[in-house]
Parts: structure tokens; sequence; C-alpha cells
């Protein structure tokens, strides 16, 4: 028997002021957990509504990315474009803590079940609805998208994995490339050092002799920058991305937590490689789609082709891939 995908598509969200700050040492695109939290919460607000839809995993498309930052003619490294807090009852500006930010243009792609097809005029309706009503996805504000479709993909069905693609299209899909550093790391490579070093931009200088005008030999120095190759290819667009938290702490109990009834623990962010990866060029829609996935203390966001790195482990020198 086929597997058949129901496939929920949000095109063309607009995202106002989405969180940036994905890990306490990253910037850029939100964290994969945000998009995993967003799917979740429309699930709930649809369910209020008596929907009995359930959401499984969802699939990100980048269209655009304007990260708020500046960076000026002679400065080394990017600022943080803030936002201007009210001035206090001394006019002095208020103490603030810089949150980077951004404004995104993404497609959603959301797979479901347990809907009807004759449910699926009034889900689209409900959709549309808990979106344009104030709801937040990575910390932003939904300013507009296109009207949402159902879609129904086949496994193997070349025809209408196309008709996919071509709704996503132009755009990035964000994939998991954690498998580089487990191959480092098997290599005796420490895990942050691998992660730098398939993310560091390297740059040499080429002195090249041409003759001028006048028949005389000029040198001139032509500078090119290349990153790290993998079988002798590029490796891809690599980016660092958050994709879940780890427990550090016991099970318990602490002062003024939100939630009396929740045991609580701290918990520190895991960030791995992902890639940008157009959607011409995937295969199989599983490899676009994110799912949750609990394992002893990690609580991660992990595609089904990396199921072989998500195997239960004990010590935290074998997660330190992640």
């Amino acid at each position: 028997m086929s597997d058949v995908k129901k496939l929920l598509i949000v095109p063309h969200l607009r995202v106002h002021n989405a969180n940036a700050l994905s890990s306490p040492y990253t910037i850029g695109f939100p964290a994969m957990t945000a998009w995993l939290g967003a799917m979740h919460a429309l699930q709930r607000k649809l369910q209020a509504k008596g929907m009995s839809v359930v959401f499984n995993a969802v699939g990100v498309v980048c269209h655009e990315a304007n990260l708020q930052t500046y960076k000026g003619e002679n400065d080394f490294v990017h600022s943080i474009i803030g936002t201007g807090n009210p001035l206090d009852k001394t006019g002095e500006r208020s103490s603030f803590i810089e949150e980077a930010r951004c404004h995104l243009d993404v497609t959603m792609i959301i797979e479901y079940s347990q809907l009807t097809i004759d449910e699926q005029e009034s889900f689209l309706h409900s959709v549309s609805h808990v979106l344009n009503a104030n709801m937040k996805i990575a910390g932003g504000s939904v300013l507009g998208f296109e009207p949402p479709v159902c879609f129904v993909c086949e496994e193997g069905n070349t025809s209408d994995l196309t008709k996919l693609k071509r709704k996503l299209m132009p755009g990035y899909a964000i994939i998991e490339r954690r498998e580089l550093l487990a191959v480092a790391m098997e290599q005796g490579a420490d895990a942050l050092e691998a992660l730098i070093d398939y993310l560091a931009i390297h740059y040499r200088c080429e002195v090249v002799q041409k003759e001028n005008e006048k028949g005389e030999l000029v040198e001139s120095v032509n500078w090119k920058t290349h990153r790290k190759m993998v079988n002798e290819k590029p490796a891809g667009w690599l980016v660092p991305i958050a994709t879940g938290f780890q427990g550090i702490s016991e099970l318990g109990e602490a002062k003024n937590q939100r939630d009396q009834e929740t045991p609580h623990r701290f918990a520190e962010s895991l960030v791995t490689l992902g890639e940008f990866k157009m959607p011409h060029r995937i295969n199989r829609i599983d490899e676009i789609l994110w799912r949750y996935h609990c394992d002893g203390d990690l609580y991660l966001c992990h595609q089904t082709t990396h199921e072989h790195l998500s195997l239960t482990q004990t010590s935290d020198e074998e997660y330190s891939e992640f």
C-alpha cells in the first residue's frame, strides 16, 4: 500500500519581527523548535474550534529573509538594529536587552491527518481565520499570506511531487545535515570545531601578472573565498540551526516557577548544521519535513532521513554532535 501524505500549504506567509536569536550563540533563521511550536499552536487553536485535525510534521521554505543588522563601511562586525524604547520619567532611555529580529517570507508545509474531504473547506477557512487573529510565529507578527490549500502527495508518484515543487519555488527549504558533524566526530574532531570548520569562510590571494597597454608586466592581487568541500564538491549552503534542547538537571521544583504542577528542569539549546536547499532538488517529501522526537534528556526536532542518528544513547559525549 502506497504512502499518501495529506499536506496543508500556507504560501508566502509574511512574518514581521521574528526571533532571529535561534540559540545563545547563533543568529539567523529562527530555530526549528519555533516552527514546530507554531504548528502545534495552530493545531490547538483549530481543535478549540471543534476541528479534529492532527498535525504530524512541518516543512519550511524560505523565499526571503531580511535580518535586522547593520554594518558600517569600516566596521568589522554587524550590529543589531534595535527598537527604540520610550523615555522614562527622567527623560533617559531605559535599559533594554538587544533582541535579534528578522522579517520573513516563507511557505509552511504541514502534514495532517484525521480530516475528511468534506471538512476541508471549513478547515481552510478556520486556518485563515486563526492566522489572521493575531497569531505569533517564531515570536513575530503575521502580516499576511496567500490562501492556504490542501494537497495530496502520494509517495513514489513523480507527478504529485513535481506539482508540489512548483508550488514551493522559488525558495530554499531548510533541511538537516548533522551527518556531516557525525562523520567529523568519528574521525576524532570536536563537535564545535567541526561546526565552525564547515561554516568558516577562508580567504586566499593569488598574484597574477598581466601586461598593460605599454607592454609592461604588472602584478595584481586577486582575492578568492572558499568553504570546506565534501568529496571534492561544495557541501551546500550550510548554516547553524537550533534543533531542540537537552536537560542538564534533574526534574524538580523551582522557586516561583510559572506552572506549579509541572516538574521543572534546566536545559540548554542544541545546535547542529542545516542546509538551505532548493525544493526542485528533493526526491521525497520527507526530506523537508521536521517532526518531534523525545529521547531521554533530549527534546529534538529531526527528520526521518536522520533517524539512524537518533538512536538511544546514554553519555553526553555521544550526543555532542548536536
